[in-house]
């Protein structure tokens, strides 16, 4: 591994006099869809969030909407935070609004997909932060006479979910423990389950896993420690709680104690799994209620590349959620 270049491997080049990514490739995006055509499953529409900070939501809705006596039925309400490592990806990508878009139809929900700050150029906690306002905006929109109308009309306040995939698992945690932290009144909105699909963490010490795959074609140590490396608060290092978080958990563990359902979902082949598996032990010692879901067979990120494997783990995800 000592020729092996991580910057490479993500095509990126780091600018160190201003702390910012020179990102090579652009992935493939998808333009949201505000008015489908018949027999598109999902409509999809994006929102500013915060114009200073430039962050949006894209919101996402069945077409058609289930109904209960020409009632339109409520639906739960999924916030989601999409993968990339930190350093990539946002809410327009192609496969962040496929998953989306396949959530929204199947569970069926509303799903507001966040467009985040990703680092360096934003650093950790500035990834929570925005959760948090994701989440007060989510409430605003449901109170406000004048709100979003799909969320105020069609969502289901008292069923919130967050969902992260990646490091967007690592931030949906975070966010609800800086939720309790700040004492912040969310009423009458309900946080009613957590859910992590192979959530991102770390630590300076080597796991199992880690040097098991330590050469692994999507995510070989160097990346990760890369990926650690520009997203961490400067001058920190992977024993930080935002990368390990089991290390720290006595320092918040009233907080923790506050979690509601959790669902955790890894893959044996995933270099992190030992973390993650790691992270379900130390929920399960706080006594959270955790649905911990792992397969033997798989590799990271899965579930965005195989079809069968995507609905597995949709399935699992309805389960929590229904």
């Amino acid at each position: 591994m000592s020729k092996f270049d991580p910057y490479t491997h993500l095509n990126i080049v780091h600018n160190p006099v201003d702390d910012t990514l020179t990102r090579l490739v652009s992935l493939p995006t998808t333009d949201a869809n505000p008015n489908p055509s018949p027999g598109d499953p999902v409509a999809s529409k994006d929102l500013t969030l915060n114009s200073e900070t430039k962050t949006w939501v894209r919101i996402f809705r069945p077409s058609k909407l289930p109904s209960n006596d020409n009632t339109v039925a409520r639906l739960p309400i999924i916030i989601y935070f999409h993968h990339g490592g930190w350093l990539l990806l946002s809410a327009a990508d192609s496969s962040v609004h496929s998953n989306c878009s396949f959530i929204t139809s199947q569970v069926p929900a509303i799903l507001v997909s966040v467009n985040y700050r990703l680092a360096p150029e934003a650093r950790l906690p500035a990834q929570y932060d925005d959760a948090m306002e994701a989440i007060h905006w989510v409430k605003k929109q449901g109170l406000d006479p004048g709100g979003e109308q799909w969320i105020r009309d069609y969502g289901d306040l008292s069923r919130c979910y967050l969902y992260g995939c990646g490091c967007g698992g690592n931030i949906v945690f975070f966010s609800a423990l800086k939720a309790y932290e700040m004492k912040l009144d969310l009423e009458p909105m309900q946080i009613s389950g957590i859910i992590m699909n192979q959530p991102m963490f770390g630590g300076i010490q080597r796991t199992k896993s880690e040097l098991k795959f330590a050469t692994d074609q999507l995510l070989p140590l160097p990346v990760l420690d890369l990926m650690w490396d520009l997203a961490l608060p400067k001058s920190t290092d992977r024993n930080h709680r935002y990368c390990s978080p089991a290390l720290d958990a006595g320092r918040y563990k009233e907080m923790i104690q506050r979690l509601g359902r959790c669902l955790v979902i890894g893959f044996g082949g995933d270099p992190m799994v030992d973390r993650q598996q790691e992270f379900v032990t130390m929920l399960v010692s706080q006594g959270i209620r955790v649905d911990a879901r792992f397969d033997n067979l798989g590799f990271h990120n899965i579930d965005f590349v195989d079809q069968r494997r995507a609905a597995e783990v949709l399935d699992i995800v309805k389960e929590f959620i229904i």
